[in-house]
């Protein structure tokens, strides 16, 4: 599935280039947020798929359309932080929304 290698690239970009930016005394904090909404992304996406309907495999991919905002956010709160260049920002926010569109896409496909 094309969503699920979009998410596993994103959250291949978190941790090469996102994570390794936060400082020490947040790595049990915001970068474990991070790291987890991330990671979150392709597991439910998996997950969901593994199921048996249709409206089961649409609701694990509202579970992943929401860790995506939730990494969107932490991100941009570590940017503000000044623990992210604007730059690796501006990246995860461009990858992120397009893993969003994707799993809208995808989800109001399953519904109709």
């Amino acid at each position: 599935m094309d969503v699920w290698k979009k998410s596993h690239l994103m959250v291949l970009y978190v941790y090469k280039f996102i994570l390794p930016d936060f400082p020490a005394h947040e790595k049990y904090d915001l970068q474990s947020q991070v790291k987890r909404a991330a990671y979150s992304v392709p597991l439910n996406i998996v997950e969901g798929a593994g199921r048996r309907t249709e409206k089961d495999f649409a609701h694990f991919l509202d579970n992943a359309l929401g860790s995506v905002q939730e990494m969107e956010y932490a991100c941009f709160l570590a940017k503000d932080l000044e623990y992210l260049e604007e730059s690796k920002y501006l990246e995860i926010y461009k990858m992120a929304g397009e893993v969003k569109a994707m799993l809208i896409g995808l989800i109001k496909h399953l519904r109709q």
